[in-house]
């Protein structure tokens, strides 16, 4: 049994993967506009909540975000609130813009 997450991108599907063991256990959805990621929607399969999944979603995805330059856009409430107890990432957050869409 795996005891952490294993991260990837899967940009065809526009969102991040999480798998514990082989097994989807969690999302996180983004759009992605010039130089701006927008997170919005993060899901955790109840099977395996408590694991660390969404941490390691968020943590994966912004370094990565960091790492190739592009600005953040927590719209995914999850998102927002993760960033908010993690100051290291507060850097990269953008306020929303219109082309990104409400």
């Amino acid at each position: 049994m795996t005891d952490s997450p294993i991260v990837a991108d899967a940009p065809d599907a526009n969102r991040w993967e999480a798998r514990l063991d082989g097994e989807l256990a969690g999302i996180a959805q983004y759009v992605r506009t010039p130089g701006v990621i927008t997170f919005i929607h993060t899901e955790v399969d109840p099977a395996f909540e408590g694991r660390g999944v969404g941490a390691a979603l968020a943590r994966t995805s912004l370094d990565a975000a960091r790492a190739e330059g592009l600005a953040v856009v927590p719209r995914c409430p999850f998102y927002a609130r993760w960033i908010a107890r993690h100051p290291e990432y507060q850097d990269l957050v953008r306020e929303p813009t219109a082309e990104v869409g409400d």
